[in-house]
């Protein structure tokens, strides 16, 4: 999982982020998902029912729609996470060795997040296949150019603030990748199930990026 040209097969450039929704909203999701370039949902921990919802995506979707799982803080929600199948996991804040480890076993892709150059280059010293910069919106798309002027180019992930309208300017500066949750979406759509709707986002989102 450490060579970028195998990881950058896996995941596609854009992750959609669902969290607190019920496994229902996320089979709609990612029934959407199905055929387009943006096939790849992350079901946040904090969420209800998220092992089932990892699970019952994986089993409808597996070869179609890449499922991992997100605000994996612990070695706990990481068990969990790979129990339920899933193909990643991320983070909001730094793994520890423990959870890189379990990752490891299960040959799961890691995505742990960092803010700073140092915490950046610590995960990739630790095994991190691909770090999210969160939150991105903070720092603006110029700081993922300005990082990798001294380290080199890296395996990326843009996270927080990020949206369907200003995606691509972060691409633009360096990001491989990039994980988006209420910036694609208006909630109510997933709430209700409003396939047209989500649909119509899907297509808006994939108009905006040039792959």
């Amino acid at each position: 999982m450490s060579d970028i040209n195998v990881k950058e097969t896996i995941l596609p450039k854009v992750t959609v982020i669902l969290r607190g929704y019920e496994t229902n909203q996320v089979m709609c999701v990612a029934e959407q998902l199905v055929g387009t370039k943006v096939n790849s949902i992350e079901v946040a921990s904090n969420s209800p029912h998220v092992a089932e919802s990892i699970a019952a995506a994986r089993k409808e979707f597996g070869s179609e729609v890449h499922v991992g799982a997100g605000t994996v803080t612990t070695v706990e929600r990481a068990k969990a996470a790979i129990a339920a199948g899933a193909e990643f996991m991320l983070s909001p804040i730094m793994f520890s060795e423990e959870i890189f480890a379990e990752a490891k076993a299960a040959n799961v892709i890691t995505v742990p997040a960092a803010f700073s150059p140092s915490e950046i280059q610590r995960m990739f010293d630790m095994g991190a296949d691909i770090v999210k910069v969160f939150p991105a919106g903070q720092l603006g798309p110029d700081y993922i150019k300005a990082v990798q002027a001294p380290l080199g180019k890296l395996p990326l992930m843009v996270v927080g603030g990020v949206s369907t309208g200003n995606v691509q300017s972060y691409f633009d500066k360096g990001a491989t990748y990039a994980g988006i949750g209420s910036g694609i979406f208006d909630p109510k759509d997933i709430e209700e199930c409003n396939s047209a709707n989500l649909a119509a986002s899907i297509k808006k989102l994939e108009e905006n990026i040039n792959w």
